[in-house]
């Protein structure tokens, strides 16, 4: 296990304990931990879920597999990251998508009991396992909000507020790709930039690789209302 240590220690589960802390609390429960090459299927949707996972190497997909052939990604995780800890106590604990590792990947999963078994034990763990449940109930009201917008230009704009919320800033830097932006958006990368360009044109925002300018917060506000 000391292999996998390094994202595990950056997990949001196991934040600020040490490795040797990590290692006293994984040998008190049981885990597994399975490497998968590239387009490999780890779990498909409705199929049991019955661990929560980290991935400790490589890219995942979280998948929408439609009847036509069709795949939607409905979201990327990447060293770190969690999934599973949200179907895994539920009534209904199946997955509720298609998971597939989109590079060689590797990861540990945590067993049910040995979770419940962990924030028995450990506050700090129940702690980290709470503020991650937390996040991931806002991040599933925002996409609820998200989908009440009737138009690509209502979704962008809700970014650009959020971000600028969240940064305090009318000068926004952009986390993440424009690629996985749009994806996250649940749009296509080219309507994203058609119609970043027609707000620009409008004097609403300017836009480089790495940062959005909003010129006309209150035209933005008025988008959304």
């Amino acid at each position: 296990m000391k292999q996998g240590y390094a994202p595990i220690l950056n997990s949001i589960l196991f934040k600020g304990l040490n490795e040797e802390k990590i290692s006293e609390e994984i040998s008190r429960i049981n885990y597994t931990i399975r490497e998968y090459s590239k387009d490999e299927i780890i779990a498909l949707e409705d199929s049991p879920c019955k661990s929560v996972a980290i991935v400790l190497e490589g890219e995942i997909e979280l998948q929408k597999i439609y009847a036509s052939g069709k795949v939607f990604i409905l979201r990327k995780l990447q060293e770190s990251e969690v999934f599973g800890e949200v179907v895994v106590f539920s009534n209904r604990n199946t997955y509720p998508a298609t998971i597939v590792s989109s590079t060689s990947s590797k990861i540990v999963f945590l067993s049910k009991e040995g979770i419940l078994k962990l924030c028995r034990i450990d506050e700090e763990f129940l702690n980290n396992f709470m503020k991650l449940m937390s996040s991931k109930i806002l991040t599933l009201n925002s996409k609820l909000k998200e989908m009440s917008f009737k138009n690509i230009r209502e979704k962008i704009a809700n970014f650009i507020l959020e971000e600028y919320k969240s940064q305090n800033s009318l000068k926004i830097k952009l986390k993440d790709s424009k690629k996985n932006i749009a994806l996250n958006l649940g749009i296509l990368r080219p309507s994203l930039s058609r119609e970043l360009i027609k707000m620009r044109e409008e004097g609403i925002i300017n836009f480089d690789s790495n940062y959005i300018y909003i010129l006309d917060l209150d035209r933005i506000y008025q988008i959304l209302n």
